[in-house]
């Protein structure tokens, strides 16, 4: 294929190193211009026009730079010639040239940006294929290691299923406890555990927090969290699809009702009403053993307790897990939120390295609450772990270049850019301007219910809301209605709508005029 490539002067000697190594016939037109990211579609058919191609010698396709924030259709439509953005990153382009004809390129989209597409909808749809194999669901649900927990398939031969604790359930209004079932749902939670209160009676509330988390939840899993029988009963008759949790002390008053309404549930090895709890890895699957045979003709999943790390051991509570799974088909339960919450740095890599254990020792339900500031966002990050780690086991790899992640805060490969040698006075800034009040008035910056709020104040009382979860529809709104008159103002408002929309994204709470990101720990 013959391939012209535009470009500016500082990715030149990148692009021609590129060029000269694919096996396509590729030219490289370098423009004047010092970034190529400056071109504009119209600079680049001025460009063409130049070139005066013989028919033998006109390309096939035109690669343009990727950041070029314009359209490149126009190009085509006034050369005749394709032409495509390339990637963001020059380099790249080995990678873009070298499955060209495999890679259906866009005006509008980086290639780079098209790969990564093309790689998650794969992923994605491998996993949406798995679910969808009514013939391979009935045939696995078949073997031991698999169960139903409502209509949903829970084991080892499935991807792992998260399980979103609602903690506190009896104190949430409907209001409150719907939205956080919906919230769970949209991030992905696979089932909803209803966390009751411990030392607490609450049996005649649970008909209706399960018919309010019912309307909420339509065809999701919903599961109650108690150890108190009484509690266990009636969510069992008020078709509750799981319970969590059974233990040596309260198994004999229940056994009845779930075996009756077919309800599984979670087993502990503990003893809770006698304040007995197992201490090494060979005491704990011993009581799953001992309580999964007195729960003999119900379906459990095994939880041997993930401890938080150095409380007694996290790495024995893994090796019980791991012994457990070894010896025994039932399905396992890590209780993921166990770590998160008593551990303090961000929850996104722990989760995805604790849900890569979990793979490795067969657990099959992922279970975590989002009660801290630190863990929110863990049901997101656990739906997405489970799926690269079910990618990963499936394919043979290691979880990298599946198509999908959770790098969130880094980047996967160093942002190489092209440093640019200019020969200027440099000015270290200093700030120091005087404050002066805008005298169209003054915005209050929130960040609400997934959308970026600006409040237009004016003499203290409120004038208008403009909100959207984008900071630059924002501010673009702010100027279009000529709602701001002074420049440092206009700044102002876009530096701090810039932060409320990387918050909205992160999850990291938002606090007008205060830093999003406090420095690392000083050493």
């Amino acid at each position: 294929m013959k391939v012209l490539i535009i470009t500016g002067k500082l990715a030149e000697s990148t692009v021609r190193k590129a060029a000269s190594d694919s096996d396509h016939e590729v030219h490289v037109h370098v423009v004047e211009i010092p970034i190529a990211a400056f071109l504009t579609p119209r600079r680049i058919i001025s460009e063409i026009s130049k070139m005066n191609f013989s028919e033998s010698d006109k390309p096939d396709i035109i690669i343009i730079p990727g950041l070029i924030p314009k359209d490149a259709r126009i190009i085509n439509d006034e050369t005749g010639i394709p032409a495509y953005k390339g990637p963001t990153d020059a380099a790249d382009l080995p990678i873009v040239l070298e499955i060209l004809e495999k890679l259906k390129l866009s005006t509008k989209k980086p290639a780079d940006k098209l790969i990564e597409d093309e790689q998650r909808k794969r992923a994605l749809k491998f996993i949406e294929d798995f679910e969808k194999d009514v013939e391979r669901r009935k045939r696995l649900l078949e073997r031991d290691e698999n169960i139903l927990v409502g209509g949903l398939p829970v084991g080892r031969d499935f991807p792992m299923r998260v399980l979103a604790e609602v903690a506190n359930a009896p104190f949430l209004s409907e209001e409150k406890l719907k939205a956080r079932i919906e919230y769970f749902i949209r991030s992905g939670a696979d089932m909803i555990d209803l966390g009751m209160i411990a030392g607490e009676d609450n049996s005649d509330m649970i008909p209706e927090i399960i018919e309010t988390a019912r309307s909420a939840a339509g065809n999701t899993p919903v599961s109650i969290d108690s150890l108190n029988p009484s509690e266990i009963e009636v969510a069992a008759e008020c078709g509750a699809d799981m319970i969590l949790s059974l233990d040596h002390g309260n198994y004999r008053e229940v056994m009845g009702v779930l075996k009756k309404n077919s309800v599984p549930a979670v087993i502990l090895p503990t003893d809770y009403s006698e304040g007995w709890v197992p201490e090494t890895p060979e005491e704990r699957v011993g009581s799953l053993e001992e309580l999964r045979r007195k729960c003999h003709g119900l379906d459990v999943i095994a939880d041997p307790v993930l401890d938080p790390v150095n409380s007694r051991s996290i790495v024995e509570s893994i090796i019980a897990c791991r012994n457990y799974a070894e010896r025994n088909p039932e399905p396992v339960f890590f209780g993921i939120g166990n770590v998160t919450e008593l551990l303090d740095t961000d929850s996104t890599g722990v989760n995805a390295l604790l849900a890569g254990i979990g793979m490795e020792l067969g657990v099959s339900v992922l279970f975590t609450p989002e009660e801290s500031g630190k863990t929110r966002g863990s049901v997101y990050e656990l739906s997405v772990a489970s799926k690269m780690m079910f990618l990963a086991e499936n394919r043979g790899s290691v979880p990298k270049d599946l198509g999908i992640n959770l790098v969130l805060f880094k980047d996967k490969r160093p942002v190489r850019g092209i440093k640019e040698d200019i020969n200027v006075p440099v000015i270290m800034a200093e700030g120091g301007m005087k404050f002066v009040r805008d005298r169209k008035g003054s915005f209050k910056i929130t960040v609400e219910d997934g959308m970026i709020r600006a409040v237009l104040y004016d003499k203290m009382e409120p004038v208008v809301t403009i909100t959207s979860d984008s900071a630059k529809k924002i501010y673009e709104e702010i100027i279009n209605r000529n709602l701001v008159s002074r420049m440092e103002h206009a700044a102002y408002l876009g530096a701090e709508l810039q932060k409320a929309e990387i918050a909205l994204k992160t999850g990291k709470g938002y606090v007008q005029d205060f830093e999003l990101f406090r420095k690392l720990f000083p050493m």
